[in-house]
């Protein structure tokens, strides 16, 4: 049985994660590690809460500690790292929480599993690792920067982030790099596009749109809303991520997109028909500092080398995803308070 730990399990992509792995892996063991900060949401986990394949620990992974003691409890064969702070906007605003979390938290990490999985532990020439052992970095696209009108990223391109949240993440993907080189830790970084689907939290563009849409609220839109972006279905993407952990070359990149290049004010638009609501709703705002304006990833790389493919067309994630919104909104009612509201405000009203 290979026991994986995941850390932010309870996030979006992170949940979507745990229960494709349990679902697909019958023999295999998850930990789950979330601190539960307001994008971590047990709901999300459902049933798997009763999984006996599935282990809760409610912690930090800036706790070094804590972490010493679940590679301590649990044979840990794998990690995946989603445990993150995500949001641009959040960074501007508090730039240091991304840095302690994304760089702080993933070196903690690094060093746990290069201590546990080392066969010579105390010699520091040693690169011998058990064998079938994997960490796996769980990037961002927006670490390669902006593109231009056209051009895609690719994994050889150099790293320009833009804000403090891509600068944290950009940061943390050289350290990753840097286990691999300087002491052998079997690594892999995945950088993905835009995700959307079931769960995600109401401060990114799609599930907040929704958000507004259904309650007749107006649908903030920065700047001319033409920012295009690259969307990824978070099913199509925990795929990706599995085909990586099993199949990926020790030391590799690999880049995940949807091949769906679509503007935010579209996207916006399409909520809006679908739900049958006015472009009234639309409410142009300040664009914020350092937007960039184009992402698109080029997946050739996992394509051809690991199989790999989207199965999603935007149009059948994004039909299956505003239905999913429109029939969970206890869910999204739990999620939209307190501490949200208080958010929300600071950046849009």
């Amino acid at each position: 049985m290979n026991t994986v730990l995941v850390t932010g399990g309870a996030g979006f992509i992170g949940s979507n994660f745990v229960r494709l792995l349990l679902d697909r892996q019958a023999d295999w063991k998850v930990v789950n590690v979330d601190a539960l900060t307001y994008a971590g949401n047990l709901e999300n986990l459902g049933p798997l809460i009763d999984d006996p394949r599935h282990v809760f620990v409610k912690a930090d992974i800036r706790d070094k500690q804590a972490m010493e003691e679940v590679f301590l409890q649990h044979r840990i064969d794998m990690v995946v790292n989603f445990a993150a702070e995500s949001h641009v906007d959040r960074s501007i605003m508090e730039p240091e929480i991304f840095l302690t979390t994304n760089i702080i938290g993933t070196q903690v990490l690094l060093e746990a599993a290069k201590r546990h999985w080392k066969v010579i532990p105390e010699d520091k020439y040693s690169k011998e690792y058990r064998e079938g052992v994997r960490f796996l970095q769980v990037s961002t696209d927006e670490v390669y920067g902006a593109l231009g009108r056209s051009g895609k990223f690719v994994e050889t391109m150099p790293l320009s982030p833009n804000s403090p949240y891509s600068v944290s993440k950009a940061s943390a993907d050289l350290l990753v790099r840097a286990y691999y080189e300087t002491f052998g830790l079997p690594v892999n970084i995945t950088r993905c596009s835009n995700n959307y689907g079931p769960y995600q939290f109401p401060e990114k563009l799609i599930p907040l749109m929704l958000a507004n849409c259904m309650v007749g609220k107006g649908l903030p839109v920065y700047g001319d809303g033409m920012q295009v972006r690259d969307w990824l279905h978070v099913s199509d993407h925990c795929l990706a991520i599995e085909t990586v952990l099993l199949e990926g070359k020790v030391g590799e990149v690999y880049n995940v997109g949807g091949n769906n290049e679509r503007a935010n004010i579209d996207i916006v638009k399409l909520i809006l028909r679908t739900l049958g609501k006015g472009e009234e709703l639309i409410t142009y705002v300040k664009d914020r500092p350092g937007h960039d304006r184009r992402y698109a990833i080029d997946n050739t790389k996992i394509t051809t080398e690991l199989g790999w493919t989207p199965k999603y067309t935007f149009e059948q994630g994004m039909d299956e995803t505003i239905q999913w919104y429109v029939d969970n909104q206890t869910w999204m009612e739990h999620v939209v308070s307190g501490e949200y509201q208080a958010y929300y405000g600071r950046m849009y009203e």
